[in-house]
């Protein structure tokens, strides 16, 4: 009888992944989407072994939507998670190429839509490297159509009118993951068109304040530390950021740290500034 096994944690380290990677429940998800700020002409043509591309942008997103990495229905999450083999009783470890950046929304997505065996890779794809464990040459392997059956959970996202009401709450707390520079409109926002700007009585906490220079997560206490002198456990916090990636890794800072009451605006800095003239 094989051992089951469940996630205890939102976050795994590389021994972990080593230690169980030939698990027969254990599914490896490359979560990759290239930076939208910076020069990001590289890829990694490698993966850890067995990996399976979970594709954050044409296909765990709704693709007609006017917003980047629209957050999916019931049906095509559940649909496309299946073909990626993915079972109800499946664990999953997701990661990315450049360390703890896209991961975290492939992480928050499967808790959106019911389904907690799921934890990110601390390190990602650089941190699996330097530990010397074996890659494998980048591949779509055909496999086995999964059961898996998404069941919406409405509290992990937040959409425009909800973050319009939010920001007029003084019981609500909105926090933006973009760089210092940007929340404070020092530089032009990425996306073409795109107004600079900042939700109304919003704060800002760069998601790069999540990680070590390794570019681990910091550590549990390093994370209550740093979310602990900005508000309180039991407080309702909305993560923001450019369009919603990295406001996840805040989310699963916040995870860790003990909080809650915590969600993730879907269409971030990109709808507002779009939508709202405010």
């Amino acid at each position: 009888m094989k051992p089951e096994l469940k996630i205890s944690s939102p976050l795994v380290s590389v021994d972990w992944l080593q230690k169980y990677l030939r698990h027969p429940d254990l599914i490896v998800l490359d979560a990759s989407i290239p930076k939208v700020v910076g020069n990001d002409t590289h890829s990694n043509k490698v993966q850890i072994p067995s990996s399976r591309f979970f594709d954050l942008k044409n296909k765990f997103s709704e693709i007609n939507a006017p917003f980047p990495t629209t957050f999916p229905s019931e049906n095509q999450f559940t649909e496309e998670a299946r073909n990626l083999g993915i079972n109800k009783n499946s664990l999953i470890v997701v990661y990315d190429e450049k360390g703890i950046y896209s991961s975290p929304r492939a992480w928050w997505l499967f808790k959106a839509f019911g389904f907690d065996n799921v934890a990110v890779l601390n390190g990602g794809l650089p941190a699996w490297e330097k530990s010397g464990y074996p890659t494998e040459k980048k591949q779509n392997s055909m496999v086995e159509k999964g059961n898996f059956e998404a069941q919406l959970q409405s509290k992990y996202m937040k959409f425009f009118d909800d973050v319009k009401k939010e920001s007029k709450d003084h019981n609500h707390l909105i926090i933006d993951a973009r760089s210092e520079d940007r929340f404070k409109s020092k530089v032009a926002e990425p996306r073409e068109g795109l107004r600079s700007g900042t939700i109304p009585s919003s704060i800002n906490l760069p998601f790069e304040c999540l990680i070590d220079d390794d570019g681990l997560l910091k550590s549990e206490i390093e994370l209550k530390q740093l979310f602990q002198s900005i508000t309180e456990k039991n407080k309702a916090i909305t993560f923001s950021c450019g369009s919603g990636i990295t406001a996840c890794v805040l989310a699963l800072g916040a995870e860790i740290s003990g909080y809650q009451n915590i969600s993730v605006y879907d269409g971030s800095w990109t709808e507002w500034g779009s939508l709202s003239t405010l």
